[in-house]
């Protein structure tokens, strides 16, 4: 077996990036487009949110890169629609302010998911700033392991969360 690939390093965020990322709402609506192009009415109707707050977010995501549009397609009735597909730009990026939106997202799309086909672990540990570093490199490096990996056609879709914290109940 050879050496692993070098992780690219991630960048950081700009601020316009920083802000687009930091609604727990655009990321749930990057998630939804990650596998397939939905229009803004898609996106709304799965998210059980207004079309017209939805279709801001989803420029805001256009405008930063974050989402593109597809070709112009035809819906039921004759209207003209725009399908709009995740561009997997929030992967390479540092923006720690959108941690919270993270979070949200997680939160909101996890409440969907049965118990029973939850997985879950948590771990206490003491470590050194080193360790935590290591810790955090060798997590990242795993993630983007798979995050390389071409889509298995027909695999079913699903979703790592992970947050590295400092313990504040057990400190001293």
């Amino acid at each position: 077996m050879g050496l692993p690939e070098e992780v690219p390093q991630r960048r950081a965020a700009t601020d316009a990036e920083a802000r687009a990322l930091a609604s727990g709402l655009r990321l749930q609506i990057l998630r939804l487009t990650l596998d397939e192009a939905l229009t803004n009415k898609e996106i709304a109707e799965r998210l059980d949110r207004n079309p017209a707050s939805v279709l801001h977010h989803v420029r805001t995501l256009v405008d930063t890169g974050f989402l593109r549009a597809e070709p112009v397609r035809r819906g039921a009735r004759g209207s003209r629609e725009v399908p709009y597909r995740a561009t997997g730009k929030s992967w390479s990026l540092e923006a720690p302010s959108a941690s919270r939106a993270v979070l949200d997202a997680f939160l909101a799309e996890v409440a969907q998911v049965p118990a029973s086909e939850l997985e879950t672990s948590r771990l206490g540990l003491r470590l050194t700033d080193e360790e935590v570093e290591e810790l955090g490199q060798r997590l990242h490096a795993l993630l983007e392991e798979y995050h390389r990996r071409p889509a298995t056609p027909g695999a079913a879709p699903w979703s790592v969360f992970l947050a590295l914290h400092p313990d504040p109940g057990r400190r001293p």
